[in-house]
């Protein structure tokens, strides 16, 4: 394995351009090790510094340095060389961290991957990565081990035991016990690599079949910490970052495995996500910038009284994945009395590249706009500039973009003259505010208007009556498509076609009358991803089956 065939890489002529408009990106060095810079480096200054919070533990910068060497070391043993994959499990726990910082160390590459894979992911991931280690949570073995006579390339699995874990069992099952990594010496040299050597790869979520790989270089840990971490967030030492975007994400991976470390900030991790255990995060650990998604936000502001936890060191909250709505916005303020600055990334792009943070001025139901060293523009069908207040998809351009791992189809589609199409429909102000519509899938074309189902389903969420709302397209023979709602109510509310009315009545005055509703379904819940993304392709899929019936 080893070195990375060509081949496995998209060709120059299918690359996106990478502007590098920053002088911090200018000045990157030709060959480094990230895990040096961000670690090795920072430690070197703030050492005695906490750098992780996990629940009551308080680990700092040399501690995570001694145990990132020692799996360094312990790798190595196993075979891991320079280009080699390792293949990541693990939910945000500090082994995460450390695993991480190691794999690239050694020159490797660091494979994180979603805890929900079932095993068909698991053995397509590992098996397009050509993985030859994994490292995985003992708690999420089963699915491994029911994918083991699947995978073709892995020589040996770790495995994250719970502290007083019985070690020889580990070992009887052909498995080598995470602790064993850790009983290796404490020093190791990093590895340099070319700026633009492939030094992590992220999958993407699977929600529209199998995971897709994205490969992200070494350079790009420095462009979204000396980018975004310096310009919109402005960490510095003093910052304690925390959310529950899991580091398989990209979001989550510049978050809590990135963007901390290079201030001599640190991060604070959640396992899981859970409202209570979420704000005895922010109160103990004294986080200032939080980072999570809408969902998040929103199950915060049912489960959680302010009066209840001391929030007083939050500087700011940002959020992503999905549209953040003006009314979770302006919910969020009114009961914490903090801004929420949206963002809007894709994996593809490492990070965030629009985003509020950037000006520090949120206009609700607007995402931000460009992140400094990146350019976005809204394009017609053409793939001319469309003009401010029109529709349009948005292509972005910056020193990141889209790279798939061996798959070239995929990337022919996703870059058009240097540009990375990020399949959303949106709209911009004059002044570069961009307005996020829809994704381009599930854009609803009816009688000539393109419209965006999230406008609908803001307005929806609005009425007492609702607690959740979905909205699709669904086929019309007159209008092409017509606008569809599927609604969950709120416990104690009988669904009735007088409520129905009252809905399609509430929603007029606060959208245009071509948007409105034409039908109206009640169901017990909205199908979601487990970071709560809505999954509209399952309502459009369950109103294709009920036609059948």
């Amino acid at each position: 394995m080893g070195k990375i065939p060509e081949s496995y890489l998209p060709p120059p002529e299918l690359r996106p351009k990478r502007t590098y408009t920053l002088e911090e990106f200018k000045n990157i060095p030709q060959k480094f090790n990230s895990t040096e810079v961000l670690l090795d480096q920072t430690a070197a200054k703030f050492g005695d510094k906490v750098a992780i919070y996990f629940d009551d533990q308080r680990i700092t910068y040399k501690q995570l340095q001694a145990s990132v060497n020692r799996v360094a070391n312990g790798l190595k043993k196993l075979g891991v060389g320079e280009g080699d994959r390792v293949f990541l499990r693990i939910p945000n726990i500090p082994a995460a961290i450390v695993c991480n910082f190691a794999i690239i160390k050694i020159g490797a590459v660091s494979l994180p991957t979603s805890v929900l894979f079932a095993r068909t992911e698991i053995s397509h991931v590992a098996n397009l990565s050509e993985a030859k280690v994994m490292i995985v949570a003992q708690a999420m073995l089963g699915e491994v081990e029911a994918a083991k006579a699947d995978l073709k390339t892995v020589e040996k699995i770790v495995v994250v035991a719970p502290p007083g874990s019985n070690e020889d069992e580990i070992r009887a099952k052909g498995y080598v016990p995470y602790a064993d990594l850790m009983k290796n010496p404490d020093q190791c040299e990093a590895v340099k690599r070319d700026r633009m050597d492939v030094s992590v790869l992220l999958f993407t979520s699977g929600t529209t079949g199998l995971p897709k790989g994205t490969a992200h270089f070494m350079e790009e840990s420095l462009i979204v910490a000396d980018g975004f971490g310096k310009y919109c967030w402005e960490v510095t030492d003093k910052d304690v970052i925390g959310g529950p975007a899991p580091i398989a994400m990209a979001a989550g991976y510049s978050t809590v495995a990135v963007i901390p470390f290079r201030y001599g900030g640190a991060v604070s991790l959640i396992a899981r996500f859970d409202p209570v255990a979420m704000a005895k995060n922010i109160q103990n650990h004294k986080i200032t910038i939080m980072s999570a998604l809408p969902t998040a936000y929103r199950k915060m502001l049912v489960d959680i009284d302010p009066k209840d936890y001391d929030f007083s060191s939050m500087r700011f909250c940002t959020g992503g994945g999905e549209a953040l709505t003006g009314k979770t916005y302006l919910d969020w303020k009114e009961k914490f009395g903090l801004e929420i600055y949206e963002g809007l990334g894709t994996t593809e792009m490492m990070f965030v590249f629009i985003s509020a943070a950037v000006t520090k001025k949120v206009k609700p139901g607007w995402i931000g706009s460009a992140c400094p060293g990146y350019e976005v523009r809204v394009v017609n069908e053409s793939f001319e500039p469309v003009k401010p207040g029109e529709v349009g998809k948005m292509i972005a351009q910056g020193p990141t973009g889209t790279i798939y791992w061996r798959d070239n189809d995929k990337q022919k589609s996703a870059v058009r003259d240097g540009w990375c199409l990020a399949g959303d429909v949106v709209t911009m102000d004059e002044v570069g505010n961009v307005q996020f519509l829809s994704r381009e899938d599930d854009l609803i074309k009816s009688s000539g208007y393109r419209i965006g189902p999230e406008e609908i389903e803001e307005a929806l969420v609005m009425h007492a009556s609702v607690a959740d709302a979905g909205v699709v397209g669904v086929p019309d023979p007159v209008m092409g498509q017509k606008t569809k709602a599927f609604v969950v109510l709120k416990a104690g509310t009988a669904p009735s076609d007088d409520l129905k009315k009252e809905l399609i009545e509430h929603c007029k005055g606060k959208i245009a009358v071509y948007k409105l509703p034409r039908d109206i379904d009640f169901i017990d819940a909205m199908p979601r991803t487990a970071v709560g993304k809505l999954l509209r392709r399952m309502l459009r899929q369950r109103e294709i089956e009920k036609t059948k019936e």
